[in-house]
């Protein structure tokens, strides 16, 4: 990439058809979908790509499929994370093999944090990625690992390691550590990003953060959020997020990553909002207010496919 990232990199799902079996026609709709959204990037194998329930074939697959599908029209980011340094590693070279833009990765982490390998593992781990490729890494830090990156770490890491300069926030009191990361990682932090569905969008953007990778469902509206706030019309970014906010907040608290297969399903992107065990479908009675509300806002996904 010539220029710095910015604006919305959302997460792609990974469509199944209804026996649980990976849905590789569905997996390019999905990709074209996404694009007619007028995202800024697409975000792959994440861990709202249920990327914990595929199969190390179907990985590849999967990341196959959309690149080719992407044929660069937009850049694709691909979530290498794992626990192993040398598949981290080897995971990072094939996705660039492949010809993705940016890779993302946690820290290591087994167990909410039981197996964490402590500050020099961590570093060490990101180094080795760092020394492998010849494309940005984006550091994904989430609660969900149970991992602590304090901001010096973080700070030090983009000061110290080539290719680590984008980073994606999302835990409480995001902007707060969004702002002390810019401050102390300076030039170095190209590529400040939040997560959460864009949740504490309105605050990140305030803190310096420069885009969002949500999910699937909405970003030609997030989309909007964000291109708004750095044009300079911050109150129409915020009447922006306010409208947005209703849909957000239930699929971050109520859906989570079953949201977005549910849209596109009804919208004749994909086949089946299949999820595959241990989770569960959603209620009718949550599936029934998603839909209402993204008719509402007249989602591209909604009727994509119709």
């Amino acid at each position: 990439m010539k220029t710095p990232l910015t604006g919305i990199l959302p997460v792609a799902p990974t469509p199944f058809h209804a026996d649980g079996r990976l849905d590789e026609e569905g997996c390019r709709r999905v990709m074209d979908c996404m694009i007619d959204q007028g995202v800024d990037a697409i975000c792959i194998l994440a861990n709202y790509s249920e990327q914990f329930l595929l199969s190390d074939a179907e990985r590849d697959t999967v990341m196959r499929l959309s690149l080719e599908q992407v044929a660069g029209r937009v850049p694709v980011i691909v979530t290498i994370s794992h626990f192993y340094t040398d598949i981290a590693v080897e995971r990072a070279k094939t996705a660039q093999a492949m010809g993705a833009a940016m890779v993302m990765m946690m820290p290591p982490y087994h167990g909410a944090g039981a197996f964490a390998p402590g500050e020099a593992g961590i570093y060490e781990h990101f180094k080795a990625v760092s020394d492998a490729i010849s494309i940005p890494i984006m550091v994904q830090d989430a609660p969900l690992s149970g991992v602590q990156l304090p901001v010096p770490m973080l700070a030090r890491m983009a000061r110290e390691l080539e290719r680590v300069r984008y980073f994606k926030l999302e835990m409480p009191y995001a902007a707060d550590k969004l702002a002390a990361l810019i401050e102390a990682g300076g030039d170095d932090i190209i590529g400040p990003f939040d997560g959460e569905e864009a949740v504490t969008l309105l605050a990140d953007l305030d803190a310096g953060c420069t885009g969002t990778m949500t999910s699937g469902l909405q970003p030609e509206h997030i989309g909007k959020i964000v291109r708004q706030y750095r044009a300079g019309d911050t109150d129409g970014a915020l009447k922006q997020w306010q409208y947005c906010l209703p849909l957000i907040n239930h699929e971050n608290r109520q859906c989570g990553l079953r949201a977005t297969k549910t849209v596109m399903m009804e919208g004749g992107v994909i086949g089946s909002d299949h999820v595959r065990h241990p989770l569960k479908p959603m209620s009718q009675r949550t599936k029934d207010r998603l839909l209402s509300m993204a008719r509402d806002m007249d989602l591209i996904a909604l009727k994509w496919g119709k």
